[in-house]
Order: C-alpha cells, then sequence, then structure tokens
C-alpha cells in the first residue's frame, strides 16, 4: 500500500489557516487533520476530540515524557503537541494527513518526515492581520498584541517552507490550497511577489 503524504501548514495567527483547512477537510474526503493536544482552554464552539484534545499541563507533561508527540511547542503560554503515533499509523493506511502547526513545529516535523509538502500561508498586510485578530473576536488585548508582535518573526520564516500563499481573497486561496492537495507535489502555487513579503516584513 502506497504511504500517505503529510501536507504541514503553518501561518502567523489570523492569516486564516485554520479557515482554510477546515473548508479543505469538507472537500477532500482522502485527507485527514491530525487533532493536537493543548493545555489552552477550550473557545466557544469548540469541541473536545473535534477541534483539538484538551488536557491539562500534568497530562502533556507525561506525554512530552514518554516521547508522545511528533512535536510540541509554548506559544503564548499554552502548550501544543501533535501525535506522532496517530500520524505514522494514518500515512501508514494510505491516508494523506493535514497538520495545522507554527513554523518550529513544522521544523519538527519536516526533519522526521523528510517527503513532507509544507504550505506557509501569509496574509495580504499587517493591517489584514490585525485587523483579522480583532474581528474574530477569541483573544482578549494583551493576546491579541502578543500576536501581532509576534507575527513579523513568524513570517520571516516562509522560506523554509515547500509552497507559500497569501491569503488576501478566501476563495482564491482555497482553491489553490485544493489544487495543491489534489495534485501532489505536481502543481506549485503562484509565485509570490517579493515586494509583498518585504513590505509585510518590514
Amino acid at each position: 500500500m502506497k504511504e500517505g503524504i503529510l501536507f504541514i501548514i503553518s501561518a502567523p495567527s489570523g492569516a486564516g489557516k485554520t479557515s482554510l483547512v477546515a473548508e479543505i477537510l469538507k472537500r477532500v474526503s482522502t485527507i485527514k487533520a491530525s487533532i493536537s493536544h493543548t493545555t489552552r482552554a477550550c473557545r466557544p464552539g469548540e469541541q473536545d476530540g473535534v477541534n483539538y484534545h484538551f488536557v491539562d499541563q500534568s497530562l502533556f507533561k507525561s506525554m512530552v515524557e514518554n516521547d508522545a508527540f511528533l512535536e510540541h511547542a509554548e506559544v503564548f503560554g499554552n502548550y501544543y503537541g501533535t501525535s506522532e503515533q496517530w500520524v505514522r499509523d494514518t500515512l501508514a493506511m494510505g491516508t494523506d494527513v493535514i497538520l495545522e502547526i507554527d513554523w518550529q513545529g513544522a521544523a519538527q516535523t519536516r526533519r522526521q518526515f523528510p517527503n513532507s509538502k509544507s504550505i506557509f500561508i501569509l496574509p495580504p498586510s499587517m493591517r489584514a492581520l490585525e485587523a483579522r485578530l480583532n474581528n474574530r473576536g477569541q483573544d482578549d488585548a494583551n493576546v491579541i498584541s502578543q500576536r501581532i508582535a509576534a507575527a513579523k518573526d513568524e513570517m520571516s520564516h516562509y522560506a523554509e517552507a515547500d509552497y507559500v500563499m497569501v491569503n488576501d481573497d478566501f476563495q482564491v486561496a482555497l482553491a489553490q490550497l485544493e489544487e495543491l492537495i489534489l495534485g501532489k507535489s505536481g502543481h506549485s502555487c503562484p509565485m509570490v511577489d517579493k515586494a509583498l513579503i518585504n513590505n509585510l516584513l518590514s
């Protein structure tokens, strides 16, 4: 049986990766999303075992000690980790897997899965990123400020990915991501304007 392909999706908070991944899962029946473990609180509308496996810090640290995670990281005071056994078992069954993780986790995962395909999603501008973070109403002002401050550093790692996308128009970005996943390594996203990226990072 042919092993599945691991797709790694990274982006700064507010770039739209969660919404894009959710739509991809509705459209593409041949791919499954890895559900991360996290110590952060469950947000309104989220479900344990669907959006995340919500655990306390004691259990998370125990899983780290037992090498249960493919990758794990602390993000804004909360811990996130990906079950290595689930990913390997799912790929072995011939099913593609999509991981929605930060750039640090992406780097860790690429080292263990050199045949994976990594995709970095950029916002069209810092102003758009800030507006999205405020409009979604999920975090308080302090957390939003932290996310904005961290975004430029996160975006500086875009070049480490195999593919780079800009989520300006959601439907366009969704079509590009779907084509990339369905086409596997045979397709590539349109070239990203270097001037746009430099403007984002300046």
